[in-house]
């Protein structure tokens, strides 16, 4: 079996993987603008957007003659572009004002500075990341996005558990495969051996937060993969293996996780994830669980 039949197997039933038509995305920054004042600045310079129904910042970008990060408004940290489906996970995770948040997988930054919107600049966020080229862009948008509230640790977040805190919620957006839709490569590149050495890596990052999420904590896992083994059997293997739960997740884009992968029949509970089919909602692939620690 190869990846395309896979998906196939695992989705619709279709002869090819279509086309799909997805338009970049900015999320606004309402602690620095009003929707209404971008969406006017922008205007003038001939921009047209559309909101995001599924998100609530999130726009769009239907028309554009030039890149919306070389603008002032960019600059000045209004908004982030984001693809839409990357938005989901942090209102998912529903960060509050006086919760100490961790990141666990930060970079470039989207998210991070996502959940310190959220959070209205307040409380805390401990945000980490392990490659080096990478801490600099998480450091630039936490800077160009004016956040008040976040700590950047170079680090592995397997190790999270030096740092002697417990947190009150966690965002696992952990390292994935990937999906076709953003790599245009992503067939030619990709191996199943692959899949199963991210697969391990994952499952090490969800202990490694469990261990240090308070009782009763939520933690968000994402990933931007179709890989059952990436998302629906690493959440089977965590409910096995650790002491958590799945939640519902109250979104109006997706699908139920997968209950059944290529005849392995999981927990039902399973179906409380949700699962992006890219040629359903026009977004990348993508998957998100919510568990809470018991």
């Amino acid at each position: 079996m190869n990846f395309l039949q896979r998906y196939q197997q695992l989705g619709e039933k279709l002869s090819k993987i279509p086309i799909i038509n997805i338009f970049p995305s900015i999320r606004i920054n309402n602690e620095k603008i009003s929707h209404e004042e971008l969406l006017k600045r922008l205007q003038k310079q001939g921009v047209v957007l559309e909101k995001i129904p599924f998100t609530k910042n999130g726009y769009w970008i239907k028309k554009s003659q030039f890149s919306l990060g070389a603008i002032i408004e960019y600059l000045l940290g209004y908004y982030y572009i984001q693809e839409s489906a990357a938005q989901i996970p942090v209102e998912v995770l529903d960060p509050k004002s006086n919760e100490l948040i961790l990141d666990a997988c930060a970079a470039p930054g989207g998210k991070t500075t996502q959940i310190s919107q959220l959070m209205k600049n307040k409380g805390t966020i401990v945000a980490i990341e392990l490659k080096q080229h990478r801490l600099i862009a998480l450091k630039s948008s936490v800077e160009r996005m004016q956040t008040e509230n976040v700590i950047v640790y170079k680090d592995d977040a397997r190790n999270i558990k030096k740092y002697s805190l417990l947190f009150d919620k966690i965002l696992l957006d952990a390292p994935c495969s990937g999906n076709y839709v953003t790599d245009m490569n992503w067939f030619k590149k990709r191996s199943f051996e692959g899949v199963q050495k991210s697969a391990g890596m994952q499952r090490k990052l969800i202990e490694s937060c469990v261990n240090v999420l308070k009782k009763d904590g939520i933690l968000v896992y994402s990933t931007c993969t179709l890989e059952p083994e990436e998302n629906e059997l690493n959440i089977q293997w965590a409910l096995d293996n650790l002491p958590v739960k799945l939640e519902n997740i109250n979104i109006t884009i997706g699908d139920d996780g997968l209950a059944n992968v290529f005849g392995k029949k999981l927990s039902s509970e399973l179906k409380k994830c949700r699962r992006f089919w890219p040629w359903k909602t026009n977004t990348e692939g993508f998957f998100i669980a919510k568990l809470r620690k018991c």
